[in-house]
């Protein structure tokens, strides 16, 4: 066998094999996407908090500027103490961009505090909150989500004044 043929015979063989690979790769990024997409939709709009069972891993870590949240259940209480405060909040997904196990969405969040947020009486003011979130997929599941959100914004948005340290 010649060179080129050589050449050609392993082209024919690794150019499929490099197709089916990429194209597993995509569909793996997609489905990640609509992962994420169902925890903005069904979790937080519709407040389906079955669904935090299913597309959530039991050992689920989120970092944000507060204390870290661990496990399903504190997705849960996160959510519902959120669609307490602000009962027609609205995430919608801006942009969204995903590779391998990583899915990124910068997100704007609507909303009107009719309830109590952590100690803060209802305000009656529309809110409009935005942020980056990074999450990481792994066996179909959110494992873990690096939350970050313009709170000083929604803050200031709800009229509360900050102390500075001197």
């Amino acid at each position: 066998m010649h060179k080129i043929e050589q050449t050609f015979s392993f082209l024919i063989l690794v150019i499929p094999i490099t197709v089916i690979l990429s194209a597993g790769c995509e569909k793996k990024t997609e489905v990640n996407k609509v992962l994420t997409r169902r925890a903005f939709e069904e979790v937080w709009n519709q407040e389906k908090l079955d669904v935090v069972d299913e597309i959530f891993s039991t050992d689920f870590v989120e970092h944000r500027s507060g204390p870290d949240i661990h496990g399903p259940e504190s997705v849960k209480e996160l959510a519902t103490m959120y669609s307490t405060a602000f009962p027609d909040l609205k995430y919608t997904i801006e942009d969204q961009i995903a590779e391998g196990d990583m899915v990124v969405c910068r997100w704007t969040a609507t909303c009107t505090h009719k309830g109590e947020l952590m100690g803060i009486p209802p305000t009656g003011v529309q809110v409009t909150s935005t942020g980056v979130d990074i999450f990481r997929i792994t066996d179909g599941k959110i494992v873990e989500l690096w939350a970050n959100v313009d709170e000083l914004g929604t803050m200031q948005q709800l009229g509360m004044e900050l102390q500075m340290r001197e």
